[in-house]
């Protein structure tokens, strides 16, 4: 198994550090208070000074983010991102953290999210929006109701019509991610639930009912990334960065081309290419999944199954471990989740896992993982291969 990215021609690149902050139902914090916690966790994990960490990336909070969250977290960074294109957001931070650093202009960079978006509707400071607004290109789709799950219902209509897939093959995603969930102290919604179930549940924008959407949580987690030569201080076995690949397919469903094909297709082959391994290899995947249509794409594009083919890869019983902790669908969604895949993907493949642990054939610990996060409605991708070593 290759221990650096190939791509590389610098340092090697770990994840040090990782944490969640208080998640699931959290009335009474604030976004900083939960992106402070976070942090604070994330580098007790790590055992390195705060005094290492030189690097900031940050999106979604403050005027001026990450300008704001840094100096709520008293950090003075040299090297700052607030790239922000949805849940793909943190994969692409952490690609480009990673070549900060391996290129020498950063040496420990802290990625750190936290949003009170369900306490915000519940306490009524803030109402839920149909769409990100009617401005530039959304002007022509916005005004006709064209809200952002009836963006992702009409992709995965598309796909059924195209390639037969079944709503009981899309049900089986929130049922299996239920499933993983149930495991996981952790996890918002624990109470299992049947392909009956989902189907039955109030109709959302067809062809998605209520649990084929992600749930609404609170929280916030953290990633610190550093430089090889800090490992042997780190409190615990490294993780490293492997690969990386972004992409950026549409803004108007006008301009998609093939609602059934997601920009992961392009994210997974960069960085699988990058990483110098294959799908094939890998011993678990973490797929953002705010509804069940995602995750059925994105391991089609990943190159997990052919094709059309994700409908009955997903109702295989021994198929790849996918988000093992719940996913967006049962454990959390604060708003954003993408980082919340790279801290279960080092989990497992530390063996930290709180609920499923992932283990291969032979018993021992998985060595590769892959976290792929998806921005807007398929507008953005991300994805990150991980490997111990």
């Amino acid at each position: 198994m290759p221990t650096t990215s190939r791509n590389r021609a610098g340092r090697r690149v770990a994840v040090v550090g990782i944490s969640l902050s208080d998640c699931g139902r959290v009335d009474e914090a604030t976004p900083y208070t939960l992106h402070a916690q976070a942090a604070r966790r994330a580098l007790a994990d790590s055992g390195l000074d705060r005094s290492v960490i030189d690097g900031l990336a940050s999106a979604g909070l403050g005027t001026l983010a990450p300008v704001e969250v840094a100096e709520y977290l008293g950090l003075r960074p040299r090297w700052v991102d607030s790239t922000a294109v949805g849940g793909a957001t943190w994969e692409v931070m952490a690609a480009h953290a990673a070549d900060a650093i391996a290129a020498g202009h950063a040496d420990a960079v802290l990625l750190v999210y936290g949003s009170t978006a369900r306490a915000d509707i519940k306490a009524r400071r803030r109402t839920s929006n149909l769409s990100f607004g009617a401005r530039g290109p959304l002007q022509f789709e916005a005004p006709y109701g064209h809200t952002l799950i009836a963006k992702y219902a009409m992709a995965a209509r598309r796909h059924m019509h195209q390639y037969g897939t079944t709503l009981e093959q899309l049900a089986e995603v929130a049922v299996r991610a239920r499933a993983n969930a149930a495991l996981n102290p952790e996890a918002m919604f624990r109470e299992p639930v049947t392909v009956d179930e989902v189907l039955g549940g109030p109709m959302i924008a067809d062809p998605f009912t209520k649990l084929h959407c992600c749930i609404r949580s609170d929280g916030g987690c953290a990633v610190l990334l550093a430089a090889e030569e800090y490992v042997p201080d780190t409190a615990k076995a490294p993780v490293w960065i492997l690969g990386t690949g972004e992409h950026v397919s549409h803004t108007t469903m006008s301009e998609w081309e093939d609602f059934t094909v997601s920009p992961a297709a392009v994210s997974g082959r960069l960085a699988f290419e990058r990483a110098g391994v294959r799908p094939e290899d890998i011993d678990l995947a973490e797929i953002y999944d705010a509804f069940t249509y995602m995750t059925l794409v994105t391991l089609e594009d990943l190159g997990f199954c052919a094709k059309g083919e994700g409908g009955p890869f997903v109702e295989e019983k021994d198929r790849l471990p996918v988000n093992t902790d719940g996913g967006g669908l049962s454990a959390c969604h604060p708003g954003m989740r993408g980082l919340f895949l790279l801290v279960e993907a080092v989990r497992q493949l530390r063996g930290e896992a709180p609920g499923l642990q992932v283990r291969r054939a032979d018993g021992s610990l998985p060595e590769l993982a892959v976290a792929s996060g998806t921005g807007g409605w398929f507008c953005s991708s991300g994805t990150v291969v991980l490997g111990r070593g």
